[in-house]
C-alpha cells in the first residue's frame, strides 16, 4: 500500500512541470540566442547569391542536389563567422546602444560555448562542401570566413580601411556559388565578384553615417572621417556609386547575361548614383536611410534579372 498521499503527488507533479517547463524556457532562450548570432538576414542574402551564382554557373546541366548542400555548407560558415565576430567585439558591442543587447555582449551565452558551436559548424560546413561539392568552394569558403574574422573583424578598431577589407568576403557568395556550379576563377567570376565588391561601400557608408555616435563612441573607424561633418564620407559613396554604373554593366559585358539584365542594370545602378549624389549633397541620417533602402532594393533586382536573362538565352539556345 502507497504511504504517499494525494497532497504529496500533486507537489511531484507541479515541480516535475516547474523543471520541464524551465528547461523548455531555457532552451528557446538559447535557440533565439544563436538564431540572432547567425543573422538570418545575411544568411537569407547569401544563399539567394549563391543560388545566383550557382545557377549563371549551369549553362548545361543544373544540379539542384549540389545547389542544397553548397548553400547548407556556405551558410554554416557564413553563421560561424557572424558568431566569432561578435565573440570578438563583445567589448565594442557592449558600448554601442543598438548591439549591448547581443547574446555574447549581453552575457547571455558564454564566449567559450559559442567558440565550440562556431568551430563545429565550420567543420560540418567545410566537411559538406570538400566532399560533395568540390575543394575549389570549400577553400574559397573557409578562407572568406578568415577574412571576415581576421581581417575585417580585427581592423575595425584599427583604420577605416577594415571595410575595403570587410567588402572582401561580402562580395564572395556569388563567386562561391559559381564555383560550386563547376566554374573556374575567370572573368565571369571576377564581374562577379566586382559586382558585390563595389555595391557594398555606399551600403556600408551609409549604414557608418546612420550609426556614427555609437561607432565612434565604440572606437570603430566604420567612417574614412568623422570630423568633416561627412563631406569625405559623402564623397567616397559617391566615387563608388559612379564606378558602380559600368561594373553592373560586366555581366553582360562577359556573356552571363543579355540586354534584359543590362537594361535593368543601368537603371538600378544610376538610381543607385543618383541616391548616393543626394546624400552627399545633404548628408542627414533621412538620406543615409533612404541610400541604405536604395541599395537594398538595387542588388537583389540586379541579381532576379541576371538570372531570368540567363535562363531566358539558355532556353533561346
Amino acid at each position: 500500500m502507497s504511504t504517499v498521499s494525494p497532497s504529496q503527488s500533486a507537489v511531484t507533479v507541479s515541480e516535475e512541470a516547474l523543471v520541464v517547463a524551465g528547461f523548455s524556457a531555457v532552451a528557446r532562450q538559447r535557440s533565439s540566442d544563436y538564431a540572432e548570432l547567425c543573422r538570418p538576414r545575411i544568411a537569407v542574402m547569401t544563399m539567394i547569391s549563391v543560388a545566383a551564382g550557382f545557377t549563371v554557373g549551369s549553362p548545361i546541366l543544373f544540379h539542384g542536389a549540389t545547389l542544397l548542400v553548397s548553400m547548407l555548407g556556405i551558410v554554416l560558415l557564413v553563421a560561424a563567422s557572424s558568431i566569432l565576430n561578435q565573440c570578438l567585439e563583445r567589448s565594442t558591442d557592449r558600448l554601442m546602444s543598438r548591439t549591448k543587447q547581443r547574446p555574447i555582449a549581453s552575457g547571455r551565452l558564454p564566449v567559450s560555448e559559442a567558440v565550440v558551436v562556431a568551430f563545429a559548424i565550420t567543420v560540418i560546413g567545410f566537411f559538406l562542401l570538400w566532399n560533395f561539392v568540390n575543394a575549389a568552394t570549400a577553400i574559397a569558403t573557409l578562407a572568406t570566413l578568415l577574412i571576415y574574422v581576421l581581417g575585417y573583424t580585427v581592423l575595425k578598431t584599427r583604420t577605416s580601411f577594415c571595410t575595403t577589407v570587410g567588402a572582401i568576403p561580402g562580395a564572395m557568395p556569388p563567386v562561391l556559388g559559381w564555383l560550386a556550379a563547376g566554374g573556374s576563377w575567370g572573368i565571369e567570376a571576377l564581374a562577379l565578384f566586382g559586382l558585390f565588391f563595389v555595391w557594398q561601400f555606399p551600403h556600408f557608408l551609409a549604414i557608418g553615417w546612420i550609426h556614427r555616435k555609437d561607432y565612434q563612441q565604440a572606437g570603430l573607424r566604420m567612417l574614412p572621417s568623422f570630423n568633416d561633418n561627412g563631406l569625405l564620407t559623402g564623397l567616397i559613396a559617391v566615387a563608388y556609386a559612379a564606378a558602380f554604373v559600368p561594373i553592373a554593366a560586366l555581366p553582360t559585358q562577359v556573356g552571363m547575361s543579355g540586354d534584359l539584365y543590362l537594361c535593368v542594370a543601368m537603371t538600378a545602378s544610376v538610381c543607385y548614383l543618383v541616391y548616393s549624389i543626394r546624400f552627399l549633397i545633404s548628408r542627414t541620417d533621412i538620406r543615409a536611410r533612404k541610400l541604405l533602402y536604395v541599395s537594398l532594393f538595387c542588388l537583389p533586382l540586379l541579381l532576379v534579372a541576371m538570372v531570368v536573362d540567363f535562363l531566358r538565352l539558355t532556353a533561346m539556345g
